[in-house]
């Protein structure tokens, strides 16, 4: 494996939905151990809150403001203090949209490195 990924940290919401395919939480952790001698760990405190999720996909609100509520979420919830970091060495955050440009998995990446500044963000 190329970017040697040593653990995928689940960061939706609901990792169990028909549409998850085989990245179902039932299945995701076995192919993932089977295939690649990787770890898995769902993440559910960084996922963006329902209702916050919903208004985005309804377009209630802009991309701006569901930056902005995120983040504000993210400092709310306090996650630097959610054992995670070192989970992040080598370290792949899933989510469900295919880019990073308007996906949560980025804005909780660069919030993660403003955290841990050496931290390295590559888009798989």
């Amino acid at each position: 494996m190329n970017n040697q990924v040593k653990t995928v940290c689940d960061v939706r919401l609901n990792n169990n939905s028909q549409l998850a395919g085989f990245t179902k939480s039932s299945d995701l952790p076995y192919f993932l151990e089977k295939i690649g001698n990787i770890k898995y760990v769902h993440w559910v405190r960084v996922a963006p809150e329902k209702e916050l999720l919903k208004k985005w996909q309804k377009k209630e609100i802009s991309w701006r403001q569901y930056e902005e509520e995120y983040l504000t979420m993210l400092m709310r919830r306090n996650i630097q203090e959610m054992d995670i970091f070192e989970q992040l060495d080598r370290g792949c955050l899933l989510c469900s949209e295919p880019t990073a440009e308007q996906c949560h998995r980025r804005l909780l990446a660069e919030y993660l490195k403003n955290s841990i500044p050496d931290l390295e963000i590559i888009h798989l």
